[in-house]
């Protein structure tokens, strides 16, 4: 059986060059989104800030982030994807732009809000860019390799924009970055398309505010798209915390190594979360069952490692296991993927989009939360990093007591539907 349903696009060779222009837009907006996890030190001295101050910038730009998900979701499914990524480019390219000239705190956050709005709307429309362009069978793998791509864009970030912030400066390094924005945005204009000829989506008739309640509320009435929402809550967001801005800090001044170790620390993370990543997209794709057992240990590893890291009775771990557990965050981007595989077999077509949303708000809500809560936590304890970082641990709980909860309902339902589909695939007349 090849798992190919009626009306599914072919694939091939164009597809990946289009989808490819798509991923490339994404790996640009990672680049910028993460450009602050290796400048955090930098920007305390430049704005004269501390960590609440500081963990403000991410915060800030994981709320803008995570608020524009849904009005996403919704551009996508009623504009297409090339509009919605070209709006996406403009934004995040004057954000990093305008954090390399702002002269002060406060022009630094809203250059990263205007960062956060452009990044939010890449994501969701590389992933329908995917789900036009690919047979469905392909969406696991396809969505593991869009997240690949922007770990591509973390390690671009971590290595090479790194060196430029002290090499060149902070001016000339975010500068320099903003041009790969300008270049993405000619590549996006003149080559992508929303889907093949010959697949156009059914029009969408526009119904105002109606129409978009209407959308929420039935991809929210899906359990898949619930637990889609919890599988990314769960186990995103110990990683994005350590890479987007309490990495570095933590090892250097909790774990005393150098800045060069700390970022090799760093560069494992997103090295690891590539290899998962086509693990994972491989595994799914040939076995579904594993979605939960992949998720759920994953959540389990990261708890372990991060519980022996925090507690261990020495002042600072040994290095074996700051190497473990950066291997074992590097599983936690993959892992957050799957929670789209919950909530796209739950929507159709013309839900994509605002279910996907949904979706991706999980891990940055959580990110959003687990900044904040480390950096107040910090101040509060002067600088206690073993207190600080257990805040990981209760998110952890309440994202499993969801995952366990809502599991049985989100897979029964997702059974009924493809035993639908067969069935009306069945009788469709020739």
């Amino acid at each position: 059986m090849s798992g190919t349903l009626p009306g599914d696009p072919p694939g091939g060779r164009r597809a990946l060059a289009v989808w490819g222009i798509g991923v490339s837009v994404y790996f640009v907006a990672v680049i910028f989104r993460t450009s602050l996890g290796v400048a955090g030190l930098d920007a305390a001295d430049r704005f004269d800030v501390g960590a609440s101050a500081l963990s403000t910038f991410s915060i800030l730009q994981l709320l803008v982030y995570a608020g524009m998900q849904i009005p996403v979701g919704l551009l996508v499914d009623r504009l297409g994807t090339k509009k919605v990524l070209g709006i996406g480019v403009v934004l995040f390219t004057a954000g990093q732009l305008g954090f390399a000239f702002s002269p002060s705190y406060g022009m630094a956050l809203t250059s990263r809000a205007l960062l956060g709005c452009g990044d939010a709307m890449t994501f969701i429309s590389v992933l329908r860019l995917g789900t036009r362009w690919f047979p469905a069978r392909r969406g696991p793998l396809i969505a593991q390799m869009a997240g690949l791509a922007g770990m591509a864009g973390n390690l671009v970030s971590t290595l090479v924009l790194a060196r430029l912030l002290h090499g060149v400066g902070w001016t000339a390094a975010f500068a320099g970055s903003a041009v790969a924005g300008a270049v993405v945005f000619v590549l996006l204009l003149f080559f992508l398309k929303d889907h093949p000829e010959g697949y156009e989506p059914e029009p969408v008739p526009h119904q105002g505010a109606a129409y978009v309640r209407r959308q929420i509320a039935a991809s929210w009435r899906e359990p898949g798209t619930r637990l889609g929402l919890w599988v990314h809550f769960t186990t995103q967001f110990p990683a994005m915390v350590f890479l987007l801005l309490w990495g570095m800090p933590f090892l250097v001044e909790a774990q005393g190594l150098s800045r060069a170790a700390a970022g090799e620390l760093l560069t494992l993370v997103v090295l690891s979360n590539m290899a998962f990543g086509l693990v994972y997209g491989q595994i799914i794709a040939r076995h579904h069952g594993a979605r939960l057992p992949l998720a759920l240990g994953t959540v389990a590893a990261t708890a372990v490692l991060w519980a022996a890291t925090l507690v261990w009775p020495a002042d600072t771990a040994p290095m074996w296991l700051l190497v473990v557990l950066c291997v074992v965050l590097g599983a936690c981007g993959p892992a957050s993927m799957i929670g789209f595989d919950f909530a796209r077999p739950a929507n159709p077509a013309e839900r994509q989009g605002t279910a996907s949303g949904i979706t991706n708000m999980g891990g940055f809500v959580a990110s959003m939360t687990t900044l904040f809560a480390v950096g107040v936590l910090l101040d509060a304890t002067g600088d206690d990093y073993g207190v600080a970082f257990s805040s990981v641990f209760v998110l952890q709980v309440l994202g499993v007591t969801q995952i366990l909860r809502l599991r049985r309902r989100a897979v029964r339902r997702e059974r009924e539907r493809l035993v639908a589909s067969r069935v009306s695939s069945v009788h469709v007349p020739v």
